[in-house]
């Protein structure tokens, strides 16, 4: 099981982007069951206030109620998480407190992977990070359908 940060969603229905089709391939393949993914109730929040300031609240609440089905059941963030994430955010510079708590949650739910094209991930040791681009969506497809 993989969780899919905020960037993947706004990616996969987003204008063109070069990370555009590497996560609408990755949103196809958990929609046809090839792998297994899931986000948390904040994630699909921040992609519905994103997406509706480009294209109007309709459209976001559409597409973040698809994204529930999606990756439903969604990730549960309780207080240890959150505490671990605040133990993680001072320790570095590239991420936010946000992310921290999605990394521990992830690592908590015993997650593969943390896709985000947020490179911060990348410094949280917790849980491995996976940038959705060609190389990262492959590499996933092929290590978890496997």
């Amino acid at each position: 099981m993989i969780v899919l940060d905020t960037t993947v969603l706004v990616y996969a229905v987003g204008a063109d982007h070069p990370l555009r089709e590497p996560c609408q391939l990755l949103i196809r393949a958990i929609a046809d069951g090839t792998i297994q993914a899931t986000t948390t109730i904040d994630v699909i929040q921040e992609f519905t206030h994103v997406r509706a300031r480009r294209r109007g609240r309709k459209d976001a609440a559409e597409l973040a109620r698809d994204f529930i089905e999606l990756l439903s059941p969604l990730l549960i963030v309780e207080e240890p998480d959150l505490r671990e994430g605040l133990r993680l955010f001072p320790e570095g510079t590239g991420f936010g407190s946000f992310d921290a708590v999605l990394a521990a949650a992830a690592h908590a739910a015993g997650a593969e992977a943390l896709v985000s094209a947020d490179t911060g991930f990348s410094g949280i040791a917790a849980i491995r990070h996976v940038v959705p681009d060609a190389d990262g969506v492959r590499g996933l497809l092929g290590a978890l359908t496997t």
